[in-house]
């Protein structure tokens, strides 16, 4: 018989709904205990790799699930829900799929398809809701009917990222390893004007600029915020600022940019003076938190597609070799 410490390495760690800040910082602490490759998932999540964790305590993944739950609740009094696979996306989904309000589901690597292909589709970690709706529409309700179709379809269902991500997690397969890091909780960019500024064109000309800048920053980051400050800064020391949350946590332009644009129209310039500007992305949260969700808008389909493909370009020849065509005619 294999043992478990060869086949079943991650586990997901799901803490209880509104948990504050201080109790899910204790919560990180315990699984440090348990083991040396922690990465947070913020606000109330944790990846642990336990494959030395498993060798070191000599225990199975079940047992060091139970473990810490029974830990966390003595020390702490916070139960957790505890999902254990030999993939992200597997222990994700059974921790999602664990009993509440505390409990450990553990699938181990021969598992992995009988136990996923009966789940909903759009219990598979990654799947939202609107990718969900329309896989239903085609008459994959399952994950094994996922799992079954050509994954050729389903790019074209869910469009080509999205669609080879889903068919791939469908069938068990996401190389992603456990990496620990420490998540910043804010992403900002700023700009100084060499002269006061009163021409709108030229605000909104920088304003196009930074959120181009701060998406850039987030998706290098692996990261989406789910809020937006604005902050203006007018000749003689004043300062204007203020947040919104957006719909969904995102690091796409298209998303910041409309928030930004409102923020901007909210401040109602009129003919105050700037000397600068910053936006900040708040609350942010790691994108693997963050859904794949598709739009029924072709055009943000499209733009969303052309997105990945300057990234592309930007990681080979630089930040600054391609952008939007208003920055560039801007600039001449």
């Amino acid at each position: 018989m294999t043992r478990a410490h060869e086949v079943s390495t991650v586990m997901h760690v799901r803490c209880p709904d509104g948990l504050g800040e201080e109790g899910y910082r204790q919560v990180l602490e315990q699984l440090a205990e348990l083991s040396p490759v922690v990465r947070a998932l913020p606000p109330g999540a944790a990846l642990v790799e336990l494959k030395g964790a498993l060798r070191y305590h000599g225990a199975d993944a079940r047992r060091l699930g139970e473990i810490l739950r029974v830990r966390t609740l003595s020390r702490l009094g916070i139960d957790l829900r505890i999902g254990i696979g030999p993939t992200i996306t597997v222990a994700a989904t059974a921790s999602a799929r664990a009993p509440g309000p505390g409990g450990v589901l553990a699938v181990a690597p021969d598992q992995v398809t009988s136990w996923l292909g009966p789940l909903p589709v759009g219990a598979l970690h990654g799947i939202g809701s609107r990718q969900a709706d329309v896989l239903r529409d085609y008459g994959i309700h399952s994950v094994g009917l996922l799992a079954a179709v050509e994954p050729a379809t389903v790019q074209r269902l869910l469009g080509g990222k999205a669609g080879r991500t889903a068919s791939d997690r469908a069938r068990g397969i996401d190389p992603r390893p456990v990496v620990p890091r420490e998540l910043p909780t804010t992403a900002a960019v700023s700009r100084a004007f060499d002269r006061h500024v009163l021409d709108g064109a030229d605000v909104r000309a920088a304003l196009l600029e930074l959120v181009v800048r701060l998406g850039l920053l987030l998706r290098r980051r692996d990261q989406a915020a789910r809020a937006v400050t604005l902050t203006l800064r007018f000749a003689g020391g004043g300062r204007w600022e203020r947040t919104r949350r957006l719909a969904e946590p995102s690091a796409h332009d298209d998303d910041l940019r409309l928030l930004a644009y409102r923020l901007m129209d909210a401040a109602g310039l009129q003919r105050g003076r700037l000397t600068g500007l910053a936006l900040k992305g708040e609350d942010l949260v790691d994108a693997d938190q963050v859904a794949t969700q598709i739009s029924l808008d072709d055009a943000r389909e499209a733009r969303l597609v052309a997105e990945e493909a300057v990234d592309r370009v930007r990681e080979k020849y630089g930040p600054d070799v391609i952008g939007p065509a208003a920055l560039f005619r801007h600039a001449s």
